[in-house]
């Protein structure tokens, strides 16, 4: 079975790139990118404009939290045989939890600080009740296989609180990731410049000695995009990390944890190839740690992006079988090969 388990409604900020992705995925998933009949307008027409309009206001005004919204990536999910989805969101979006990440953040008046204060500002928008409440009717009306999960940045030393915050509520699965070192989000592209002044081969030792940290806590069940460091192509020779990915392996083999191959850097970002890399990916074979696959999908239209790579590469590094979790509890299935090209990134 094909599964895509870690997908997002949306995040901020809500700039006007924003606007334009979100009417694009609109038009993708409403027909209107391809003019299929007569009663169509043509692409990129007045006519066409303001019927993507209407769409983008409709939308605007349901917000991302509704079942009709959910329901497309349940239907270009179909169109990539998907047979089971898993449905997250980055627990800054809500306002439960944004004191756990004012603790830990770069928040002061440094150039770095008031970036990321705006950052906050801007994606940190919601409580969490809507999006649970809506997850939970999807999984009763939706007729697909759908998992309800949330993807937590974990910060060194705030285990106890983030495991008191988490008791409050009931998920299939909870993703562990790291988006932040020693409070810096190095993903976040008005802040790459850091890389810059940084020891590369300590830093990934840095996010690794991480990864590991967050596999031994037992709060996780996935660990997510593992090198996702590499985001804006800033890595040092590979052979250099090696050491390093074998210890990963270990660890989460250890703490009986899973991981994914996601293929979102593949097709979002810079470095243009999956988490984890494939060397990376066979390290984890051999060790034997559970794995899924991930499109990281925040759109609609994106959802199972490059799976048939993933898989390609799944089988490549050994696996049989992958992993999706129900009720906090993991469920293998067989590893469907796709028909699409085989890409390294």
């Amino acid at each position: 079975m094909r599964v895509d388990h870690h997908f997002h409604l949306e995040e901020g900020p809500y700039s006007t790139g924003w606007l334009q992705r979100t009417a694009r995925a609109l038009a993708h998933v409403n027909g209107l990118h391809v003019q299929c009949g007569s009663d169509q307008p043509l692409p990129n027409s007045l006519q066409w404009i303001q019927g993507l309009t209407l769409l983008l206001n409709k939308r605007l005004e349901q917000g991302c939290f509704s079942p009709e919204w959910i329901q497309h990536y349940f239907c270009e999910g179909a169109k990539q045989g998907i047979g089971h989805y898993g449905l997250v969101d980055h627990l800054y979006r809500f306002h439960e939890f944004r004191a756990y990440y004012e603790k830990y953040m770069i928040l002061d008046g440094s150039p770095i600080g008031r970036i990321q204060q705006e950052w906050l500002e801007r994606v940190c928008v919601s409580s969490i009740e809507p999006f649970l409440s809506v997850v939970h009717q999807m999984k009763q009306e939706a007729g697909v296989s759908l998992s309800l999960g949330v993807e937590v940045d974990y910060f060194p030393g705030g285990e106890d609180e983030l495991r008191e915050l988490l008791s409050h509520y009931e998920f299939d699965y909870v993703i562990g990731s790291i988006h932040f070192l020693d409070g810096w989000g190095f993903d976040n592209p008005e802040t790459q410049g850091l890389f810059k002044e940084k020891d590369l081969v300590a830093l990934y030792n840095q996010l690794f000695n991480t990864v590991k940290s967050a596999a031994a806590s037992g709060i996780f069940d996935i660990i997510a995009h593992l090198d996702n460091l590499k985001v804006f192509g800033y890595r040092p020779d590979e052979s250099l990390l090696l050491p390093m990915y074998e210890e990963v392996a270990h660890a989460l083999k250890q703490a009986n944890v899973a991981t994914e191959l996601n293929t979102g850097l593949a097709y979002r970002y810079p470095v243009k190839e999956a988490c984890p890399s494939p060397t990376f990916l066979q390290v984890l074979g051999r060790a034997g740690v559970p794995i899924t696959t991930s499109s990281d999908a925040h759109y609609p239209d994106d959802i199972g992006t490059l799976l048939d790579e993933a898989e390609q590469l799944l089988d490549q590094a050994g696996y049989k079988e992958i992993v999706y979790f129900q009720n906090r509890s993991r469920i293998f299935t067989p590893l469907k090969l796709g028909t699409g090209g085989f890409t390294n990134g």
